[in-house]
């Protein structure tokens, strides 16, 4: 089982930054099985980029978090607050600080 990451740029609608990078945070990974790691980055360049880095245990279980009802509850809140979307990178993780080793 290989680990499955993300790390894109959402890009909020001018002045929307902190609603959105609040809603995400909202969001959390704790609610959301197979999530090891989640992390909301602001852009010191601009206040509306928001960057998101997610690690999960298998690409079936980030799948599988789309069917969440939380989830899906929080990608209908936020879809207004986007401008759009970019630099979307596909990562197998395989360790480092704060993130065990994978077997």
């Amino acid at each position: 089982m290989n680990r499955y990451g993300l790390f894109g740029k959402l890009q909020a609608h001018p002045g929307q930054g902190d609603a959105l990078a609040g809603l995400l945070l909202g969001s959390g990974g704790s609610a959301m099985p197979g999530c090891e790691l989640y992390v909301i980055n602001r852009s010191p360049e601009d206040p509306d980029a928001i960057w998101v880095y997610e690690v999960w245990t298998s690409r079936e279980a980030h799948a599988a978090s789309l069917e969440l009802e939380p989830v899906r509850d929080t990608i209908q809140l936020a879809m207004p607050l986007i401008a759009g979307f970019s630099d979307r990178v596909e990562l197998l993780p395989v360790g480092g600080q704060g993130l065990p080793r994978e077997a």
